[in-house]
């Protein structure tokens, strides 16, 4: 055992002496040397041929037989034959392009290298005395205390108690733009404070934390393996111990030994094996590294074959959060109107309510100061008070009747303008006159009709809308977005069916949701989307995760999953070409043992560089 780690330590100083041996023995044989080329030939490949049998010998001890054994075989026949040129440069030419497979691997897995690297190790625990103790990040505790200064990583998920500070999320969103945190406000292990001082309440730590599970989850991705990876691996399976007997029939009907042992090494599927496997991890790597966490080869290979996108609205399309989308004014002092109608819903916790006072700090409207004499809600019709000595009246047109106020035929058309829209509608009246309508509704986020549009460019035939929200609303938000079907007023288990009516017409379904609420309907469809936002709940339940819940990442990532197809197809291409190529080199008599190691360890590498540039792939079109 000890021999064996020796050697598999020093494999890189054995190639390096292999390749000095034969430029020795070429010396020799240029001299006129046959004492010197034989010996230094003879010695390269004994030197080059150690660690190759190893490797065989430990894959035979499990029953596998691996490329490593068809070349120690075609070694040994090289010797019997007295062939040491070949068996030399052969040895070292395997040797070599283990080297260099290892080294352009690495960079195909840089992505999740880096990922994991970022994993934060201590704490600055604050103790009783408000002293700070440096802790492994191991040993914190939920509930604990730790401080994080200017350029430090944040080591577990929590909430601010004290201080603000500008947060990176880059490395559980994706997106290195910095964030505002404060009192309240929760963070996630991983995150680089870049400028401020926080002290942090541990919510949860260790294996718990969001990153912490998106460095678990990207990890078992690369080991999930695709079904061209698995097709493959049993293939490889019955394609190496046929490689062996056809070299035996080679040389028994041909009694040509030399041609046998070159059908060994010609036949090696090295490029075969590789390629697929090579291309998910540089295709996951680049997911992780734009915030988008695709769980596995498999996923990669369905998504990219989705044609139908089913969306929930609320918290999906939409931000999920009601905001003042409309006003229509009719007065000479828009902002008076403004003041008291905040000011007055400032005492209400109705959402409605909230989303007008937000608008008008938003706005910086000054409203807090002004002062209510008195103020009385009219169960299913608003409120009505008096501020600041003037009448105020916020609420339906049941409150304006109520009170003897028309609405003239133009806000008469606003109105029904921003009812038709989806929106939720306050009217409001000072003084015994209209002043203001105006309209609340959830907002449709940023680009998403664009992004829709890259996707039908991409490959998607159909989009479908499914949500809980009225007809009229649903219908408005589908319209303004280009999707083909909508259905409203449906309970998670109708949107369940609806998928499952989908997939038996023949659709492969894709449905992207919140992960929490469309639980049913992420599991029950092909693929499962979630607008992560970061929770660990959407983490688990779906096969992909949207860190930032943007649509510019579900672009990315359907685009990256066909193209990480394409360039699995495209491997398997080039290995299985390289193999006819090589035997058909061999039968038309320009292709030997050493030149054949030489393709096949060059096709090898041809498929690597092939996967890295899955790396670098951005989405076109992406907004």
């Amino acid at each position: 055992m000890k021999f064996e780690q020796v050697v598999q330590k020093n494999i890189n100083p054995i190639t390096w002496t292999s390749a000095a041996l034969i430029a020795v023995g070429f010396l020799g044989e240029a001299l006129g040397s046959q004492m010197l080329y034989t010996v230094a030939f003879v010695l390269a490949s004994i030197i080059a041929a150690v660690p190759i049998v190893i490797r065989a010998v430990e894959a035979l001890k499990v029953r596998v037989i691996g490329i490593e054994l068809l070349v120690s075989i075609a070694v040994i026949g090289a010797f019997v034959i007295q062939e040491y040129n070949e068996s030399a440069i052969v040895t070292f030419l395997f040797l070599f392009g283990s080297f260099l497979e290892t080294k352009t691997l690495a960079k195909t897995r840089e992505s999740i290298k880096t990922l994991t690297e970022m994993a934060p190790t201590t704490a600055g625990v604050v103790q009783a005395d408000g002293s700070v103790v440096e802790t492994d990040v191991d040993d914190v505790d939920e509930g604990d205390v730790v401080l994080v200064k200017t350029g430090g990583q944040v080591p577990i998920d929590g909430d601010v108690v004290e201080g603000s500070g500008y947060l990176n999320e880059a490395s559980v969103t994706g997106e290195s733009k910095l964030v505002t945190k404060q009192v309240g406000d929760g963070v996630f292990s991983g995150t680089i404070l870049d400028n401020g001082t926080l002290k942090i309440k541990a919510t949860k730590v260790g294996d718990d934390t969001t990153f912490a599970k998106i460095v678990e989850l990207v990890e078992d991705a690369q080991d999930t393996k695709s079904h061209a990876e698995k097709f493959i691996d049993q293939f490889a399976k019955y394609y190496t111990p046929a490689v062996l007997v056809l070299a035996v029939l080679v040389g028994f009907i041909s009694g040509d030994f030399k041609l046998a042992i070159t059908v060994l090494v010609l036949g090696c599927p090295g490029a075969l094996v590789i390629g697929a496997p090579v291309s998910n991890v540089a295709g996951i790597g680049n997911g992780a590294k734009n915030g988008v966490l695709i769980k596995g080869g498999e996923v990669v290979d369905t998504f990219a074959k989705v044609d139908t996108l089913v969306f929930d609205k609320t918290g999906t399309l939409t931000k999920g959060n009601t905001e003042v989308s409309a006003i229509k004014n009719y007065a000479d002092d828009p902002k008076l109107g403004l003041a008291l109608t905040a000011k007055l819903e400032s005492q209400s916790d109705h959402p409605l309510g909230k989303a007008i006072t937000t608008y008008a700090t938003k706005n910086e409207i000054d409203f807090q100061d002004l002062k209510i004499t008195s103020n009385n809600t009219v169960k299913g019709q608003g409120i009505e008070a008096e501020i600041e000595q003037h009448q105020v009246l916020v609420g339906n047109l049941k409150l304006m009747a109520a009170n003897h106020i028309d609405l003239t035929d133009e806000q008469d058309a606003n109105l029904k303008e921003l009812q038709e829209t989806g929106s939720s509608t306050v009217i409001v009246a000072i003084d015994q006159k209209v002043q203001q309508i105006i309209g609340v509704s959830d907002v449709i986020r940023d680009n998403v009709k664009e992004n829709l549009a890259a996707l039908k460019k991409l490959g998607i035939k159909k989009l479908v809308m499914l949500t809980g929200d009225n007809e009229i609303t649903a219908i408005h938000v589908a319209s303004e977005l280009g999707i083909d079907e909508v259905h409203a007023n449906l309970l998670p288990e109708n949107k369940v069916t609806f998928v499952k009516q989908l997939k038996d017409t023949g659709h492969t379904v894709a449905f992207v949701g919140d992960g929490i609420n469309d639980s049913p309907s992420i599991a029950t469809a092909d693929i499962g989307i979630a607008m992560g936002g970061g929770t660990d709940v959407a983490i688990e339940t779906s096969d992909i995760v949207l860190m930032q819940s943007s649509f510019q990442e579900l672009v990315h990532a359907y685009g990256l999953a066909k193209k990480t197809v394409a360039n699995t197809r495209q491997n398997i291409v080039i290995a299985i070409g390289t193999v006819v190529f090589l035997l058909i080199g061999l039968i038309f008599g320009y292709i030997y043992m050493a030149s054949g190691m030489f393709v096949h360890e060059a096709s090898i590498l041809v498929v690597i560089f092939n996967a890295m540039r899955l790396i670098r792939y951005h989405a076109v079109g992406a907004k």
